[in-house]
């Protein structure tokens, strides 16, 4: 455990080292706002690793991830603000704080409870700090990649009943509210009326994004999961067009590569494995 706590330490001195005064001068220079970029690209990094199921990988990218934590913390100690201690102290308080049904007398038999009580206690802790937000959507920030902004929005004016019904689980009326937004598109993609085109379809995207969250998935690892799709399935259209590549084929031959990937896709997925196989050449000679 020593050891390993030694580590840690380690990390910690060597980042104070190369913000020092013989430190590193691309280091030395940084602010908070010039690397709050690279944490949010570290955050996707980690995703990817996590997605690939790249154990390996995942260690280095959370590495380079608590590089950030290190990084911000120290720049912090410098200003006098808190250092990398106190962030560990109000970390420890905090999980000790919002699971009084692990270190108090509360009770939670299951995790919806757990984050009923969880919110209660961000309320009254934020009520203590004398925080009032104008509004219960201040809470969400507005730094968020957008669909989780969208669905965090729509889950919290859930909590004051503002919601589209949906007591069968199906969200019907979502599905229904849906077609109305593609329908509103549509008719002003018509009158080519790009301002009010680009209003609609954030509607259209909003309104998909909380269907998500009514049908209970994941909105961010559904588009994830497409995207996989479509690249697994432009690379099998490579794989067809082998030396010639795609440039110059006609929209119908791309149309039938397309169709093509996609088969291939599906047996790979019917056959068992669970999702498409990596492309090979081989799979599009005809037999």
């Amino acid at each position: 455990m020593e050891k390993k706590e030694a580590a840690f330490a380690e990390a910690v001195a060597i980042m104070a080292r190369l913000r020092g005064p013989d430190g590193c001068p691309w280091d030395r220079e940084q602010t908070f706002d010039s690397i709050k970029r690279h944490t949010l690209e570290e955050t996707y990094e980690v995703f990817d690793a996590i997605e690939r199921r790249a154990w390996p990988d995942l260690k280095d990218e959370l590495g380079d991830l608590l590089l950030q934590v290190l990084f911000y913390s120290q720049m912090a100690a410098e200003a006098g603000y808190f250092d990398i201690h106190d962030v560990a102290v109000n970390l420890n308080a905090k999980l000790i704080r919002r699971h009084p049904h692990i270190f108090g007398d509360a009770t939670a038999t299951d995790a919806d409870a757990v984050l009923r009580n969880w919110e209660q206690i961000k309320l009254e802790e934020k009520q203590a700090a004398g925080v009032k937000a104008a509004s219960l959507l201040d809470e969400v920030p507005r730094s968020m990649p957008p669909l989780l902004e969208a669905g965090k929005l729509g889950s919290k004016a859930a909590k004051v009943g503002f919601d589209w019904p949906n007591a069968d689980g199906r969200a019907a009326e979502l599905f229904q509210k849906l077609d109305e937004e593609i329908e509103e598109l549509k008719a002003e993609v018509a009158i080519s009326s790009r301002e009010a085109a680009e209003d609609e379809l954030g509607d259209v995207l909003f309104t998909a994004v909380n269907l998500a969250r009514h049908l209970k998935i994941d909105p961010d690892a559904a588009l994830r999961g497409a995207n996989a799709k479509f690249r697994r399935r432009f690379a099998g259209m490579e794989a067809q067009a082998g030396d010639e590549g795609l440039r110059g084929k006609s929209a119908a031959e791309l149309e039938e590569f397309w169709a093509k990937a996609k088969r291939q896709g599906a047996s790979s997925i019917k056959n068992g494995s669970g999702e498409e196989d990596e492309i090979r050449s081989s799979d599009f000679v005809e037999g």
